[in-house]
């Protein structure tokens, strides 16, 4: 027999003396509900009894021994955002009966409310599939990934659990500047691609030019395409028995020792960490051991499954299968993305794991109010478990109190994580203006002593050290991708000569469509360049960009002063070409956003003791003249005397506290 507890919300529907439940779906036998509300000895919670019976999973269980390693298939599929990537993994679901036929596209791996209102995917979802073919039952893991180039990371972690991928073209738009990007990161992992043409179904498609794109791009042979319409459904049952015939089965061995690869992880507030992991040979089932490579921490398995996609738990699962494990982790710090999981008593060499993910922009961010720290602090945590790809310090700053400097791949990336930090924790942050990680060679001896090290790193441009220190700068720059079609090269051009961009390469990849490669500084593309460059492009050109080390840059550090007193928060980095209009821009953009006071607000930037530009907030005015009809001159004069003398007297000792109204104003218009 088994204790349940009933709910207050629960209790409010138990409004008579005994009602019979059944509960069939949920595994609960026929159990009996007292609730007398005349007995004023039985407890405000109701209690029953009910006898379980095991579940319906339970029931189903599927034996994972049915499917050896030859009969395993393990791919992601890669794409250009909106190429229709979960699209097609809605009618391969559908097709092994996974979830039911609706005709819709309801892009069910795409689960975040982030994801369903952006209309993109963010987070790389698993789904295993039941595939019978030719007379064979086949398992096929299939993880469906983001195409924005600021979540590259989950596409390279995702491809890791793979031996193939699927790799989707807009038959409208042909290959993008994020295809090409994907397609080398498969190819470099030595992958099976399969190229996809997809929307054959649109009125101006055009398969055949996307096929020849593909063949002078990627060097794979036309024939190769696999021409789709993932909205209806035609010809995606071929994609499955390509899947099956060209993606090679995992090279792994049941007979091996237990060895698990965790690509992803995510927090639950009832069970804790769930990991998925990729088995790279062995077994593992519910009761084992295991222990964690990284911090040699011994767990025992509470749960495992299949993701299909919704969880399917199973008693075992075996090499070469993906799947996800519950163990007990309580704390974030317990599941690493990367980490190997091996059999307690049985250790084992780890796996290689994910070259950690580098931050191309960092910005502070501070809870709106000081009391929601520690919950903020809980949420930050929970949060980066399920995306690694951000990294966290403390910091604090005068105005905004104790926060944190976060690192992300990309300006979109900030603004998902900071959504989902308030749609899913609740939390409300305050998001101090992106910035780019530059590098400073230190000149003096001491410094270098101190530092350890005669080049640093610098996240926070009020940390930025003055050039007397300093033997050089350097700034981060990008390789980047242009895809256009031919009519709006010119401008572009002249867009990106405007950002101190190099040319590097122009290519035709048909008739009338340009593949560009520049190098960018990075700071000059983080903010407003995508949308600039869509906006000139009338949204057809694509934009990529990859790492592409430091270079040298004539740097400097900008402050912002209110009244002479210099305010941390707002201190930027920019080259010294742009300085003033930097500086003249944020100004302004101040001007607006600080109330006036009674006395003369002087807003000024600043590079060291040098004034750039200057806006001035005039003071309130009272007219000490009102009451003064007639009479001797003297007598104004004195009043105005005076007024003046207050007014300044105010603007010497009066302090200026920027409202963290402003901030946020200033900031958020900063990023557009």
């Amino acid at each position: 027999m088994q204790l349940c507890v009933v709910n207050s919300a629960v209790r409010r529907l138990l409004d008579v003396r005994i009602l019979k439940v059944i509960r069939r779906k949920q595994g609960y036998s026929a159990c009996t509900v007292v609730r007398h509300r005349w007995m004023r000895h039985v407890p405000s919670v109701s209690l029953y009894c009910c006898k379980r019976i095991s579940s319906q999973s339970q029931k189903d269980a599927i034996d994972m021994s049915k499917f050896p390693v030859e009969n395993i298939r393990n791919f992601s599929i890669i794409a250009h955002i909106d190429h229709g990537k979960s699209t097609l993994a809605d009618r391969l679901l559908e097709l092994t009966g996974a979830i039911a036929k609706s005709g819709g596209n309801k892009q069910v791996l795409d689960k975040l409310q982030v994801e369903r209102e952006r209309g993109i995917t963010v987070k790389a979802q698993t789904a295993s599939l039941f595939y019978s073919h030719e007379g064979q039952t086949y398992l096929l893991n299939l993880i469906d990934t983001p195409g924005h180039v600021d979540f590259s990371y989950e596409v390279s972690r995702s491809i890791s659990a793979c031996q193939g991928v699927l790799l989707v073209v807009d038959a409208n738009q042909g290959i993008q500047a994020q295809t090409v990007a994907n397609f080398f990161l498969a190819f470099e992992a030595q992958l099976t691609i399969i190229p996809v043409i997809n929307k054959i179904d649109l009125k101006n498609a055009d398969p055949e030019r996307v096929e020849r794109q593909i063949e002078k791009v990627f060097d794979i042979p036309k024939e190769d395409c696999i021409k789709i319409s993932a909205k209806l459904g035609t010809n995606v049952d071929q994609v499955l028995k390509e899947v099956v015939k060209r993606i090679p089965p995992p090279t792994f061995s049941v007979k091996d020792p237990f060895r698990a690869l965790v690509f992803d992880s995510n927090f639950d507030h009832y069970r804790g960490v769930i990991a998925n992991i990729a088995l790279f040979g062995g077994q593992v089932r519910k009761g084992d051991r295991i222990v964690s490579a990284h911090l040699g921490k011994a767990y025992e398995v509470n749960e495992l499954g299949l993701l299909r996609p919704e969880e399917h738990p199973t008693e075992k699962l075996y090499a070469g299968q993906v799947g996800y494990v519950i163990a007990g982790m309580k704390e974030v710090k317990e599941a690493q993305i990367g980490d190997t999981l091996f059999l307690h008593k049985h250790p084992v060499e780890p796996l290689p794991g994910f070259k950690p993910a580098k931050p191309m922009v960092f910005a502070g961010m501070y809870p709106v109010d000081q009391s929601d720290y520690s919950s903020l602090r809980s949420a930050v945590e929970k949060l980066t478990l399920n995306d690694s790809s951000v990294t966290v310090h403390r910091d604090s700053s005068p105005a905004l109190g104790a926060g944190w400097r976060l690192g992300f791949l990309g300006l979109l990336h900030m603004e998902v994580f900071n959504q989902r930090l308030e749609q899913e924790y609740n939390a409300s942050v305050i998001v101090t203006a992106p910035t780019v990680p530059y590098k400073a060679v230190l000149s003096s001896a001491k410094l270098i002593k101190e530092y350890g090290a005669e080049e640093i790193t610098i996240v926070n441009p009020a940390q930025f050290p003055d050039k007397s220190q300093v033997s050089e700068y350097l700034e981060p720059m990008v390789c980047g991708t242009i895809i256009t079609p031919d009519d709006y090269v010119g401008k572009i051009m002249t867009l990106c000569l405007n950002r101190r961009a190099v040319q590097k390469n122009t290519i035709y990849i048909d008739e009338h469509r340009v593949m560009l490669k520049y190098l960018f500084p990075l700071n000059e593309i983080v903010i407003d360049f995508y949308d600039n460059l869509k906006s000139l492009s009338s949204g057809y050109a694509s934009f990529d960009y990859e790492d592409a080390g430091y270079q040298s840059a004539a740097l400097i550090k900008l402050d912002f002063l209110l009244n002479g007193k210099p305010v941390e928060e707002l201190t930027t980095i920019a080259h010294k070409d742009k300085a003033y209009a930097v500086g003249k821009a944020m100004c302004e953009r101040l001007q607006d956003s600080i109330p006036r006071q009674l006395f003369e607000i002087a807003i000024q930037a600043a590079i060291g003791s040098k004034v750039i530009a200057r806006e001035t907030i005039k003071a309130y005015r009272k007219n000490v003249l009102a009451k003064c009809y007639g009479g001797d001159i003297t007598r104004k004069m004195k009043l105005l005397k005076k007024q003046a003398e207050g007014k300044k007297k105010m603007r010497r000792i009066g302090n200026i506290e920027v409202p963290k109204d402003a901030f946020i104003n200033v900031l958020k218009r900063n990023d557009r």
